[in-house]
């Protein structure tokens, strides 16, 4: 009996341990079961929370550039750049009265063509016989066979309308001129255009006979006022024409435009072959002529 008693109770308490086994399991099973639901419901708070910050932060994006245009349209608008530099343009030879020219930066020879080994026509150097920068007008540019550049100019010597062909290096830029002079001898009248348009007309002397005014295509070389005379007037200013009758004169002789004393005498044949003008009319072609001003003499 004692054995049965005793065999049958420790029985029921294995059955009693093990019930109560199984419910610390089951509880453990729970609380890992709510441990890991509540760090998904963490984790799926977190994430709803970056959502919906990018789908917060996308509206107020797109908003934002009409709010920046809406300021830029209110900003003034940007200033042009100060070193903007124009297209180049070529030289417009076309238009009626429009020259070139460019002064001489080191003396050279001219040639009768655009190569070293061509004859010399004359010598040109950086100053006038007034003691004024020496300028040429440029009338046309080639290559020679090794491809250097020259340039034809007009140069001041006699015959007059000589030309030459001399290194395009030996030369300064160019600077171009929209006026044109033209001197009738017939008339006794020079007339100033400036861009196909006459801006002056005036009564002039002429060579006397003996010493008449030379014909051709010129160009203006220098303005003078230092030697203002009765004899000069104001203003003189030089040709690259030379008389064919006075080679003697000082500096060889030169063509000036210059102003006189004696305005009565105008119109007329009263010159040593220069162009005179009345002091008023001198002055007023110093204002609307620059220097390289094409000259044209006709008959």
């Amino acid at each position: 009996m004692d054995r049965i008693v005793a065999a049958s109770a420790p029985r029921g308490d294995v059955v009693a341990s093990i019930g109560a086994a199984g419910h610390r399991r089951r509880r453990r099973r729970l609380r890992v079961a709510g441990a890991v639901a509540l760090a998904a419901v963490v984790v799926a708070g977190a994430v709803g929370l970056i959502v919906g910050r990018a789908a917060d932060d996308g509206p107020a994006h797109a908003a934002r550039p009409p709010e920046r245009s809406a300021l830029a349209a209110q900003l003034p608008a940007a200033p042009a750049a100060a070193l903007d530099v124009p297209r180049p343009a070529a030289l417009d030879r076309t238009e009626r009265g429009t020259g070139a020219w460019a002064p001489v930066l080191r003396a050279t020879l001219a040639r009768t063509r655009p190569s070293t080994g061509a004859a010399t026509v004359s010598r040109v150097g950086t100053r006038t016989p007034e003691g004024t920068s020496n300028i040429l007008e440029v009338i046309g540019r080639r290559r020679d066979d090794a491809g250097a550049l020259w340039v034809r100019v007009r140069l001041a010597v006699l015959p007059n309308g000589t030309t030459g062909w001399i290194p395009r290096a030996a030369i300064g830029g160019l600077t171009a001129v929209h006026t044109h002079l033209v001197v009738n001898l017939a008339e006794r009248k020079a007339t100033l255009v400036r861009e196909g348009r006459v801006v002056l007309r005036a009564p002039v002397g002429i060579g006397a006979p003996g010493a008449t005014t030379p014909t051709g295509s010129f160009y203006i070389r220098n303005k003078l006022t230092r030697f203002a005379s009765p004899t000069y007037g104001p203003v003189a200013f030089g040709t690259s024409a030379r008389s064919a009758d006075l080679t003697d004169w000082p500096a060889g002789g030169f063509i000036g435009i210059h102003g006189t004393d004696q305005p009565e005498l105008l119109p007329g044949a009263v010159s040593h072959g220069c162009i005179r003008m009345r002091n008023a009319d001198i002055l007023r072609l110093a204002k609307l002529m620059p220097v390289g001003t094409p000259v044209t003499v006709r008959a």
